[in-house]
């Protein structure tokens, strides 16, 4: 890459008739091509800048739409932060001494504020008006820290998951409450709190299985374990989903995907085979791997996003039908990313309806290092440059680039 300097791209949506592709739209009919098939649409490019030199990944994304920040975590051990709307860096986050693996602007009444854990089994917290640290978290002897939580039934818990360990914490005082060592036996890789009842508490571990807590009163593992249950694989990620969010999502380290009723323990959809099935409902190259899920509270419905090795992601929606688990893709994020993407953020916030929000549909971060930033196909081209005026050695010409159809 010369210098830092990689021109912002802006990519037209173009519609194309593909039979088995629909719009990124949400209503149980989607618009139709006059032989029957489904209209497909893919998502606009708004803008794209590169993060930093070298082959350095985006592992995650954050935002806080209170204060107008984008956050990003990289492999070079760092945070960095932009403009949502103009992609302007504004400055960055170093301090961890091991990979960052989870980031989020979560911290209760505090905006500003971004935490961030670490490998070097650490939980910290930055203020973004001046990019400084302002509170550190540490766990035990060589632990690591893969994921955690703000929740609990008075807001005061902060949950880690950690080697084998879920370690819980009043973030008021940075006292440690508890730590659960006796329910999983291998790292814990995702620790959250349900949406309406936050005092219960879900972990999930590469030894397959997902423990639901409650963490009211003096926490420990004998009278708060409350169920668990066996994804019998590695777990990746997991989300709440439903009307009440008593559905969890459960995504595998070997990219198979699962739903579960967490009230009662019971899994009610299984799908080894769902990159093949994904495969099959879209004309482009084959899923590889599938980066998370996302789900829409007004609509109730969610979608598994999926990606290529190439670096094209595709929306398809996940439905409780063994015959029609995976349905056609609903939306397709192409032409931005050169390599495995890692994260996706929505613009709207967590639970918004696919494709009805109106301006930016989300940023994507990957492999390749390059932060993208996605429009709804219903805007209007844009003529302002989402690209980071410190990344580049002098503003190039923006060039524009047409889809073509398959």
């Amino acid at each position: 890459m010369d210098g830092y300097g990689e021109a912002a791209m802006e990519v037209e949506a173009e519609a194309s008739p593909c039979a088995g592709l629909s719009s990124p739209v949400t209503s149980d009919s989607p618009p139709r091509n006059p032989d029957g098939s489904v209209t497909s649409r893919r998502l606009g490019l708004k803008n794209s800048i590169q993060t930093n030199f070298g082959d350095d990944y985006v592992f995650e994304i954050a935002s806080c739409q209170e204060i107008s920040t984008l956050a990003v975590s990289l492999s070079t051990n760092a945070l960095k932060f932009y403009s949502p709307a103009t992609g302007q860096y504004l400055g960055e986050c170093k301090g961890h001494e091991g990979t960052i693996h989870e980031i989020s602007f979560s911290v209760p009444s505090s905006p500003q504020v971004i935490c961030s854990c670490s490998s070097d089994g650490t939980i910290r917290a930055w203020d973004t008006r001046n990019f400084k640290q302002i509170s550190l978290l540490r766990g035990g002897a060589s632990q690591e820290m893969f994921s955690f939580a703000f929740g609990g039934s008075s807001g005061n818990l902060l949950a880690a998951g950690s080697n084998a360990q879920v370690l819980l914490w009043d973030w008021r005082n940075s006292k440690q409450v508890a730590c659960l060592e006796e329910s999983h036996m291998d790292d814990v890789t995702q620790v959250k709190f349900a949406p309406n009842q936050q005092s219960k508490l879900i972990s999930t571990a590469m030894d397959g299985l997902l423990c639901v807590f409650d963490t009211d009163g003096d926490i420990d593992e004998d009278n708060h374990l409350l169920s668990v249950m066996n994804a019998e694989t590695s777990v990746a990620k997991v989300g709440f989903f439903g009307n009440m969010y008593q559905k969890l999502w459960c995504l595998t380290h070997i990219e198979t995907i699962s739903v579960w009723d967490w009230n009662d323990g019971s899994r009610e959809l299984n799908i080894e085979d769902a990159r093949s099935l994904a495969t099959d409902k879209w004309n482009l190259d084959h899923v590889d791997y599938f980066v998370d899920c996302h789900y829409s509270l007004p609509d109730d419905r969610l979608w598994l996003i999926g990606g290529t090795s190439a670096g094209t992601l595709g929306y398809f929606p996940v439905r409780n039908d063994l015959a029609g688990a995976i349905g056609p893709a609903e939306a397709i994020l192409e032409g931005g990313h050169t390599g495995v993407v890692r994260t996706v953020y929505p613009a709207a916030g967590t639970h918004w309806s696919l494709g009805q929000n109106r301006g930016i549909f989300g940023w994507t971060g990957g492999e390749d290092g390059r932060l993208c930033c996605w429009r709804s196909d219903e805007i209007a081209e844009t003529n302002k440059s989402w690209i980071s005026s410190s990344l580049v050695s002098k503003l190039q010409k923006k060039t524009k680039i047409r889809h073509q159809p398959y």
